[in-house]
């Protein structure tokens, strides 16, 4: 408890929407909480703040909860607290509710729900149909569902959006390998690991490329 106040008196948390003192405080909280990772901890004030109200801003706290579940590793608790955003989710805009969508989509197959993935992920396009990350996810879970039609069809969405984005390129790799296309795969991996030659990303590219040296 002392470090969470020394976190919070670190970095004071706004209050843009105007929230009721107890449950902006907790919300302050479960933030402080996010940041040094203690993710089960930061969900569940997340979760008792937007039980405190019944309209958009409890949407946009079960969606804080939703992703603080994802980063704990639990997709089932991710998933019901995404699924009470989506409930309060009427006077969100299209953008916001988009995003929702993707995060409930991402609890799903993070729970092994692949159909049920699917079924969201095509709502969000719908709502957020110039996202590149939606295209992104779109295109793998085509991939691991065994659709390379669709896989291609939505990782040329996303490379439209976003060719610099390392996650696309390797993904578009990936989705060409799987084509039997080796000179696009390669050219896509060696692009990933270009675009970011340190993180996880461009380490991936280059253990996918080493199996052509």
């Amino acid at each position: 408890m002392i470090l969470l106040a020394l976190l919070l008196q670190a970095a004071p948390c706004p209050n843009p929407d105007a929230l009721p003192p107890r449950v902006a405080e907790a919300r302050c909280a479960g933030v402080a909480l996010a940041r040094i990772e203690k993710w089960q901890q930061a969900a569940e004030l997340f979760e008792g703040a937007a039980k405190a109200l019944n309209d958009a801003k409890a949407a946009r706290l079960w969606a804080q909860a939703g992703n603080a579940w994802l980063a704990a590793g639990e997709a089932a608790r991710a998933g019901a607290a995404l699924d009470s955003a989506l409930v309060w989710s009427a006077g969100l805009s299209a953008a916001e509710k988009g995003e929702l969508q993707l995060d409930r989509a991402r609890a799903a197959v993070a729970a092994g729900q692949l159909e049920a993935g699917r079924t969201v992920l095509d709502q969000a396009l719908a709502s957020v149909p110039d996202h590149p990350l939606a295209w992104l996810l779109s295109a793998t879970l085509a991939r691991r569902m065994g659709q390379p039609r669709r896989a291609a069809t939505d990782i040329a969405e996303a490379l439209k959006r976003a060719p610099e984005d390392a996650a696309v390129q390797l993904e578009a790799g990936n989705i060409a390998a799987l084509a039997g296309d080796r000179a696009k795969a390669r050219e896509r991996w060696a692009e990933a690991a270009r675009l970011q030659p340190d993180g996880a990303t461009g380490r991936a590219a280059k253990a996918a490329l080493a199996q052509f040296d």
